[in-house]
């Protein structure tokens, strides 16, 4: 008898040729040693045993997730080399040998359970359990059998492997960039998902889907003081971030992932755009294609009627039982199948990881996936949390004000616009470095037979749960009248605001018009921040077919208010007209943003890998006013992480210089994000790009 046939065979060794695995799997990226493969693709490996495989030696791999595997849910699997199980979901054969060392093929299932794992290798003799061995299973959106298998090589470049990419904010009227760092492969990032995965108790089926997978990440990704949960982010709008990161100062979502991983406490603090970045990275690095999308004028339908219904008292000011409408919300679209619901509602899928507001069942701070497709329609029954969506995206705009008639409290309808919520829906283009309006995508044509056929559809399956008693309100206005403001521009902060209220006749009858007029700063969730200035006038448009009214706020008076609070406002008018010959109500909303001047970065537009280069960042304070207490941020993915530097004060113009000596760890293009906050004004930001070469040396044998 030979020496091998009585020697028991038993596993020393496991290469994973992760270089090579990680480069088919699209997986090349991540600053992690262990292997990473997308589900539902062949991946290969090497076992190393103490002798020579013979014909009847028995072989199995042992691969096992979670914390108390079981065979029966799939957490535990077995798949034994010799025995050509091809038919069955996980399998593995050995494709060539070399002596003692056997090469093989392992090919996961399509819906194959997301996560870590860990491998063993069993032999007849022994159970030889590599401890340290583990591996990680991604979604796969290059496969088609995958629910998340999306077809456009381009769109995946974007959708899942883009690490940088840009958020928007600012104004309907005024569109600002949010350069972002997505970093989904930077380190403990993966790890982080997959603590967020154990978090989420979705169990093995649920981490299979990925509708359940974004659902619960919507949850996490911010965190409930109330609940003592366990999310990443606890959102702030106080405008009062001392102890914490003011939503402002965030630049990518590297940082807050790392400390949530590292310290496993929530990161102070975070604000919608700040949700849907964190979001799109955990997306991302799991394998589902995610884009941070905005929308602006986003109606927040509290009182579930699909009206965005702005209630102002008698002087013009915004009441706080209102709906909110921000000025703009970030969310995020994912793609996916949807094998829950009837077909046609494939695709983009609205996520919500903005904590605003409660479910009906009481458990929450989850929104999503909702079909874009049916928010569209109008298809507000179809799960989860379309009708919410609905009513951000197009809800009729309804301004109503209240006085009090006979002691009783009456709701007057002053004023109706189908076309002002849901507008300009952005997010960054594919492969291109600009924005790419989407409004089409989730809307019809604003007033086409298409859009008002959705509406009624979706009015079909709401719920009106507040009625207020509307006076006459005639369906054609008899006064032709319009009202604005004479020239519509970006505000100077330091400067006073000097506006032309006009109301313009476009007839040659003669009206008289009573006038209220208000104007206030606001946040971008809509909230009165301070009520600035009314004006109550009676105008009479005989022989006037422009009427201009003044309106000016001194700089000081908000100054002080804009310096009070660390989040970013905006001045908003409120125009309302009654007519008293026709007895109509008119009513007409201003959005005005202030602009800053602009950060700039200088820098060599390519670099060597491993060799320093500078990076500097200047501003000039172009204003008439100091700004106080100015704070840089600035990060580098791939080549510095966030750093922070306190400028104190720069005055009306000084220029300020800040300079980086940095090191690029990584090949191709890269980016830089800077962005300077102040007392007086905030998010002030830029980017700019650097190409990353491979040192000449490496190329010496």
């Amino acid at each position: 008898m030979s020496e091998t046939s009585v020697t028991p065979l038993e596993a020393i060794k496991i290469d994973f040729h992760r270089e090579h695995n990680t480069y088919f799997h699209h997986t090349n990226d991540f600053d992690n040693t262990n292997l990473i493969v997308r589900r539902g693709q062949e991946f290969q490996m090497e076992v190393t045993f103490g002798r020579e495989l013979n014909d009847n030696d028995k072989v199995i791999l042992q691969l096992s997730i979670g914390e108390n595997p079981k065979r029966y849910n799939g957490t535990i699997l077995y798949l034994n080399l010799t025995s050509k199980q091809k038919k069955q979901p996980w399998h593995a054969e050995i494709y060539d040998t070399d002596g003692q060392k056997c090469f093989i093929a392992v090919t996961s299932p399509p819906d194959a359970i997301v996560g870590k794992y860990s491998l063993d290798v069993i032999t007849e003799s022994n159970l030889r359990n590599f401890r340290d061995v583990v591996f990680y299973v991604l979604f796969n959106p290059w496969c088609e059998a995958d629910s998340v298998f999306m077809p456009d090589e381009e769109q995946k470049a974007e959708y899942v492997l883009n690490d940088t990419g840009c958020l928007y904010g600012g104004s309907a009227t005024h569109i600002l960039e949010r350069p972002w760092n997505f970093g989904q492969f930077e380190e403990d990032i993966l790890d982080c998902c997959m603590h967020l995965l154990d978090l989420s108790l979705l169990g093995p089926h649920g981490q299979r889907n990925p509708i359940h997978v974004a659902r619960a990440m919507s949850a996490l990704v911010n965190y409930d003081e109330n609940e003592d949960d366990d999310g990443v982010i606890l959102g702030n709008w106080s405008g009062y971030y001392e102890d914490g990161t003011s939503p402002e100062d965030w630049t990518g979502s590297v940082p807050i992932l790392q400390h949530y991983y590292r310290n496993k406490e929530p990161v102070l603090y975070g604000q919608c755009w700040v949700f849907s970045g964190v979001l799109t990275t955990i997306m991302r690095c799991l394998g589902i294609p995610a884009r941070s999308v905005t929308i602006y004028e986003c109606a927040h339908d509290h009182h579930r009627n699909i009206n965005a219904d702005e209630i102002y008292n008698e002087m013009g000011e915004k009441m706080n039982i209102s709906d909110f409408t921000w000025n703009y919300h970030v969310w995020n679209d994912i793609w996916m199948k949807r094998p829950d619901l009837t077909e046609g509602y494939d695709g983009w899928q609205v996520i919500d990881g903005t904590p605003q507001y409660v479910m009906k069942d009481g458990e929450s701070l989850e929104c999503g996936p909702a079909p874009v497709i049916a928010i569209k329609k109008g298809d507000v029954y179809v799960p989860y949390d379309t009708m919410f969506v609905f009513s951000e995206v197009n809800a009729d705009m309804v301004l109503w004000i209240t006085r009090k008639v006979n002691g009783k409290e009456e709701f007057m309808r002053v004023f109706e616009d189908t076309r002002m919520i849901g507008r300009n829906i952005s997010t960054k283009a594919v492969g291109k470095n600009e924005r790419e309006d989407i409004t089409d995508q989730y809307k019809f044509p604003e007033g086409s037979p298409e859009e008002r056929k959705a509406m009624k559809t979706a009015l079909s399956h709401a719920s009106s749960l507040e009625n207020y008693t509307a006076a006459s309100f005639p369906e054609s206005p008899k006064a032709e009248l319009t009202l604005g403001i004479e020239e519509e521009k970006t505000l100077l902060p330091g400067q006073p605001i000097d506006l032309n209220i006009v109301v313009r006749n476009m007839s040659a009858d003669a009206w008289t018009v009573n006038l209220c007029v208000s104007c206030h700063l606001e946040s971008y969730t809509g909230k009165v921040q301070a009520r600035l200035k009314s004006i109550q006038q009676t105008v009479q448009t005989e022989g006037k077919p422009v009427i201009q009214t003044p309106l000016t706020v001194d700089a000081d008076r908000y100054m002080d208010i804009m310096s009070s609070t660390e989040d970013e406002l905006l001045f908003k008018v409120n125009i309302f007209a009654n007519v008293e010959d026709t007895h109509e109500n008119l009513g007409k909303r201003i959005t005005l943003t202030f602009q800053y001047p602009p950060l700039k970065i200088e820098m060599p537009e390519t670099a060597k890998v491993n060799e320093s280069f500078t990076c500097e960042v200047i501003f000039e304070n172009t204003l008439c006013i100091p700004l106080e207490k100015c704070k840089l941020c600035i990060e580098g993915l791939g080549i510095f992480p966030m750093r922070t530097f306190d400028q104190g004060n720069i005055y009306p113009g000084q220029t300020s210089t800040s300079k980086i000596v940095c090191t690029a760890r990584k090949l191709g293009e890269k980016k830089i994000v800077a962005k300077l906050n102040s007392t007086q004004v905030k998010g002030i930001t830029e980017e700019k790009f650097i190409t990353i070469t491979e040192d000449e040396e490496s190329y010496v044998l």
